[in-house]
């Protein structure tokens, strides 16, 4: 069998992709656009809550970043539940979850803003929808995987663009405990029937083999340990994510406090988000010919020049544009881990694998959406957490760097193997 024997054989596999794929892709989109705006009313809400609850702007930062966390932590269970029970079944568990979070968060003081979202929106909510939705996915698709999976990705990106500005009017006229209950009622009549009316069984899909398609089981990764390399690949995503919490939840606040009108940073949210939107897509495209490491890696890069633009713009028409090239950056990088996951390890681990990456993804946007909230309190202004955003992601190249540079010599090595193996 001569070398190029392997992607003849690969091309003759039949694809699972269909017309019945793209609207699974599109409904979930749909879905995650919905369900992930809860934690943004905090978000374009946060200098009136912080004011209501005590004047701390850590502790409704803090409730955004318990929903990303609690999304996260619940992933792991919740993808196991969509394996016994069905995805249909945890999307809707899910929807009815943060319904009942936002009642709770907007009921009381603190304990209830942080237990409504931290539990309920988090913890049974969104993991009930985010992590069971991504590995749902990668069923349906084999050939434009990453593209599948950027515009999935796109969901939380475009859910704050579209539902910032709303809030925003909203919270001015009715306030924002009256915000979340209308938005509880809302997201449960739209992600119900579009769940139970999609979703059904995804399709088996013959795996060859090959690097792209998975690697088999307790076999080597990149000519290591696979739990090495899954243990740079989740630590990757913390590092990474940290900074990119930190405009996305503090970015109307930031320009509040330079005297930019809310107004004008929801729009300025709006853009960041919108334009993460658009070139997600770009980066599906991208990711599904270079696949998922590289991927990460050239994201990662061009989020911290977009970091380092937040830490020395200060008038209004920069932070615009810096807020677009952030977009632009950062917004290939979390579908990319879960491509990197189906590319690397064994499909039969995807339910696992890719929500406990997703763990340590969101487990990183929570951390830096409260950090940056307690650096500020601390020391009265955004600047300081904008460098600690930066070292952060310094750390992140480091690590998907090495990673990087390890598959390129696998690769290398791979070849030059294949090259010297005679025809037969």
């Amino acid at each position: 069998m001569s070398a190029n024997s392997v992607p003849s054989r690969i091309a003759s596999v039949a694809t699972v992709e269909s017309r019945r794929s793209w609207v699974i892709c599109v409904t979930a989109f749909a879905i995650t656009a919905i369900s992930f705006a809860a934690p943004a009313i905090t978000v374009v809400g946060l200098r009136s809550i912080a004011e209501e609850l005590g004047g701390e702007r850590s502790v409704p930062a803090l409730a955004y970043s318990l929903a990303w966390l609690g999304a996260s932590f619940g992933g792991i269970p919740m993808g196991r539940a969509a394996e016994r029970f069905g995805i249909r079944s945890t999307v809707i568990f899910g929807s009815a979850m943060i319904a009942v979070g936002l009642i709770v968060a907007q009921s009381g003081g603190r304990l209830s803003l942080l237990l409504g979202y931290g539990l309920f929106v988090g913890l049974l909510g969104n993991s009930g929808i985010n992590a069971p939705l991504y590995v749902y996915l990668t069923h349906w698709f084999d050939r434009r995987r990453g593209t599948a999976l950027a515009l999935l990705g796109s969901g939380s990106s475009v859910s704050a663009a579209i539902w910032a500005p709303i809030f925003v009017v909203a919270a001015a006229h009715i306030g924002w405990r009256d915000t979340m209950l209308s938005f509880a009622a809302l997201q449960f009549a739209l992600v119900v029937p579009a769940a139970a009316l999609t979703f059904t069984r995804p399709p088996n899909i013959a795996q060859p083999t090959g690097h792209r398609h998975g690697s088999k089981p307790e076999a080597q990764v990149l000519g290591l340990k696979p739990a090495l390399v899954f243990g740079a690949l989740c630590m990757a995503g913390f590092l990474c994510c940290v900074p990119m919490a930190m405009p996305q939840g503090h970015l109307v606040a930031y320009c509040g406090d330079m005297g930019i009108a809310p107004s004008q940073g929801a729009a300025m949210l709006s853009v960041l988000l919108g334009c993460a939107f658009v070139s997600r897509q770009f980066w599906g495209f991208v990711a599904d010919r270079i696949g998922g490491p590289r991927t990460i890696l050239a994201g990662s890069a061009c989020q911290i020049t977009a970091i380092i633009g937040f830490l020395l713009t200060r008038n209004e028409a920069g932070l615009f544009a810096v807020a677009a090239w952030f977009g632009l950056g950062f917004s290939g990088i979390i579908p990319a881990y879960v491509l990197a996951v189906r590319e690397l390890f064994p499909a039969s681990e995807a339910s696992w694998r890719v929500p406990s990456v997703l763990l340590f993804t969101g487990s990183g946007m929570a951390f830096g959406g409260w950090f940056a909230g307690a650096i500020y309190d601390a020391v009265g202004f955004y600047a300081a957490a904008f460098a600690a955003g930066i070292v952060f992601n310094l750390a992140h190249l480091t690590v998907i760097g090495a990673l990087v540079w390890r598959q390129r010599r696998a690769t290398t090595w791979s070849g030059w193997i294949g090259a010297g193996e005679p025809s037969r």
